[in-house]
């Protein structure tokens, strides 16, 4: 059976010598996974049509025995190519990308989830980007499953608490322009680790390089 999709690359990884398996996050399909046949080879159609963080169109034959698909075609839309230029943009779009996998369901309908990424991806690309860029993903995100916290019952400072909230509830932009202080990126990391950790039972590889300081443009 033959569908057609939208989605963002979360992952990539090789199958065979010749072959990759391409894990999606699509808005009505959730997370998919689908094998590219011969896209490691030279003379691939899939060739340089597959990377991370790409936003595409495709179709894919469904498998009635698991949950690998088979590829058929791919028509790019969006390569967000800012984020190969720097490790740190690089590093928190992939923090973001593990976080969506290992706390959602596999081929579940995202679609807020997929406007999420998608909105994070763009602005790290056109926006200076700091840790709060993370916090508020983290934040968005934890709202989407039904876990944000309740701001009122934490210990947060007064400054903390207020940033939490706009970084919640603002869009990419309005998020962009908050300056938190030193201190209040300091609780807001320790903070949102234990809720993280809590709630999810661990958190996914590259938090710590995500949340690292420093601003690049």
């Amino acid at each position: 059976m033959i569908e057609n999709a939208t989605g963002i690359i979360l992952r990539t990884r090789p199958l065979t010598d010749t072959s990759l398996i391409v894990y999606w996050l699509t808005p009505g399909l959730g997370r998919l996974a689908t094998v590219a046949k011969g896209a490691r080879r030279l003379k691939s159609p899939f060739r340089g049509q597959l990377d991370l963080f790409y936003l595409a169109d495709f179709s894919f034959n469904r498998s009635r025995q698991s949950e690998l698909h088979t590829l058929r075609e791919v028509s790019l839309r969006e390569t967000h190519s800012v984020l190969r230029e720097d490790m740190l943009l690089l590093r928190r779009a992939t923090y973001a990308a593990r976080l969506i996998e290992q706390a959602t369901e596999i081929e579940t309908p995202l679609p807020a989830v997929y406007a999420l990424m998608g909105g994070f991806l763009d602005a790290l690309g056109r926006q200076p980007s700091g840790p709060q860029a993370v916090f508020g993903f983290e934040f968005k995100l934890l709202h989407e499953l039904g876990l944000h916290p309740d701001l009122d019952q934490t210990k947060l400072s007064g400054g903390a608490r207020q940033m939490a909230r706009a970084l919640l509830v603002k869009d990419w932009p309005e998020s962009g322009r908050l300056r938190p202080t030193n201190p209040q990126v300091a609780e807001l990391r320790q903070f949102l680790h234990g809720f993280l950790i809590f709630h999810l039972g661990r958190l996914p590889p590259g938090r710590a390089e995500a949340v690292a300081e420093g601003v690049h443009f």
